[in-house]
């Protein structure tokens, strides 16, 4: 690897150990082996290295989710769907704990950073019309902006939902059936 793909590597490393707020420039160099100077030379500031490893470990994060999404479409009705991208979310979260993390310190970072929130908006944007196309059983090209925003929406909370939950208390995750039952029930019942 390079000292800038060691750099990031390294402030990934510190994302997901000590958090964004206190790693430091020090600590960065440590994990990665690089000398100090390097982080202002190849990025020119902690503050960009750290955003930008936020921004790959988003990125990464969300290429898992779209593997897993694409993996459950196979299934035939909208419930099979819902269930198979839980079932591979709720099976994937333990072992991407750390892309996770950094994926969450990255939402706290949008506030400051105007690229931040700009490349999340795009990927959140993504993965809106992935989960809508998925769960309707279209391409995400057949869908209307009034689909992707609300349904689109609703599915991704659910899913970044269920991180959240996971990362706070990994211990009290619902089963994949208890989560399609909660889902279930806020539908009204087929006559």
């Amino acid at each position: 690897m390079s000292q800038r793909e060691d750099l990031l590597a390294g402030a990934k490393r510190c994302l997901a150990e000590k958090g964004y707020g206190k790693t430091t420039a020090r600590d960065i160099a440590a994990v990665s082996g690089a000398h100090l100077a390097s982080i202002g030379y190849h990025f020119g500031s902690k503050d960009r290295l750290m955003n930008t490893a936020v921004l790959e470990a988003t990125s990464e994060w969300g290429d898992v989710l779209t593997r897993l999404v694409r993996e459950s479409s196979s299934a035939a009705a909208p419930e099979e769907r819902i269930r198979a991208v839980l079932t591979s979310l709720f099976e994937a979260v333990p072992a991407h704990r750390d892309l996770m993390v950094s994926s969450v310190q990255a939402f706290a970072q949008v506030q400051f950073d105007d690229e931040t929130r700009a490349a999340l908006a795009d990927g959140i944007e993504g993965a809106r019309e992935e989960l809508a196309a998925l769960l309707l059983g279209v391409a995400p090209e057949e869908l209307d902006a009034d689909t992707v925003a609300g349904l689109g929406s609703m599915l991704y909370n659910i899913v970044t939902g269920y991180v959240l939950q996971y990362l706070v208390s990994p211990e009290h995750m619902p089963t994949v059936d208890q989560a399609v039952a909660g889902i279930r029930a806020l539908l009204p019942p087929t006559p």
